[in-house]
């Protein structure tokens, strides 16, 4: 039996519940398949915004929540594991409904629901990685929904990200002379490839760009092994069994999909949020499709110190620049 969690409510100094604030957990009924959705604001007066997270099928609430709480004292979060990641993920989904057309359709039964609960017409978007090109899909479809859209690690031509990343690899074993990494990477070869090759591709890298030394690992304990009354240590085999069945079902048609040229403008405005050292979705292939793309107003905002991740790498610059860039945009 799965189970939502609970959320602490919003309390004043007097312990009292904020009022106009909302912490809501639970089950929301998805295209036809429960998926799992928490709500979290100070003042529903706030812009509501809806993360995105990355994979595809990699749930991120518990990174979220442990890093960039305090998102939730000018914004209404929105923290939703899709269809097959995370507390979404069951044994029953059909194989056969890990689209990205059905998750745009999820997508947009998730807005509409968001729209009614706080009140206001239109969210605003945050898509992290594979959370970006799901994003980027639905605000080019949905104008009219979305008041501004936010990418992270933003995928331009996931093709070319793939390969970018896959020579980063390769490059960067052959100059530590890992024999080991160059034997596995060599005999994954280039992509396109399967979901099991990526997972050796990233460990790989991760490993040689020291982003799984002890040290790294240290500071994501915390949100790992964390999770307070929202989630609980038993909810880590559900998201392991989840990213993989999701990449497994969708890696190839998620890693074809090339905005440049399905997605050249968008209506509303536009921020890239790109760490200087993501070797996932190297960064150059992410400013190419900034570069091309059409937009009332663009802007791209480095994090010198970051990889794939700012909003855990640098967690207070990455919240301080979502109030004050993404913030502005949106406010009444």
């Amino acid at each position: 039996m799965r189970r939502p969690g609970r959320t602490q409510p919003f309390r004043t100094p007097a312990g009292d519940v904020v009022p106009e604030s909302v912490a809501e957990v639970g089950y929301c009924r998805l295209g036809r398949v429960d998926q799992w959705v928490m709500i979290r604001g100070r003042d529903l007066a706030n812009p509501p915004l809806i993360h995105l997270h990355g994979g595809p099928g990699f749930s991120e609430t518990r990174l979220l929540r442990h890093f960039n709480a305090e998102l939730e004292d000018r914004f209404t979060v929105v923290y939703w594991d899709q269809r097959g990641a995370g507390k979404s993920f069951h044994r029953g989904i059909p194989r056969s409904s890990m689209t990205v057309e059905q998750l745009l359709s999820d997508l947009d039964e998730l807005v509409e629901m968001v729209c009614a609960r706080v009140g206001q017409e239109q969210v605003v978007l945050h898509g992290h990685s594979w959370g970006s090109l799901l994003g980027v899909l639905y605000a080019e479809r949905h104008p009219e929904k979305v008041a501004a859209y936010l990418g992270t690690a933003q995928i331009g031509d996931a093709s070319a990200a793939e390969s970018a990343s896959y020579a980063c690899a390769l490059a960067t074993a052959e100059r530590h002379g890992n024999r080991r990494a160059l034997k596995a990477l060599r005999a994954i070869g280039p992509p396109p490839y399967p979901a099991s090759s990526v997972f050796s591709e990233r460990t790989w890298l991760q490993r040689l760009d020291g982003q799984l030394s002890p040290r790294a690992l240290w500071k994501l304990r915390g949100a790992v092994f964390g999770g307070g009354r929202e989630s609980s240590p038993l909810d880590l085999v559900n998201q392991i069994r989840g990213f993989r069945f999701t990449m497994d079902a969708m890696w190839r048609e998620a890693s074809a999909l090339n905005l440049v040229t399905a997605v050249p403008a968008l209506h509303m405005p536009v921020v890239f949020f790109l760490g200087r050292r993501d070797h996932w979705v190297p960064p150059e292939t992410s400013v190419a499709y900034f570069d091309a793309l059409t937009a009332p107003s663009k802007q791209l905002l480095w994090f010198d110190e970051s990889g794939h991740e700012p909003f855990v790498d640098e967690p207070a610059a990455f919240n301080r620049a979502v109030v004050d860039v993404v913030g502005t945009l949106v406010a009444p």
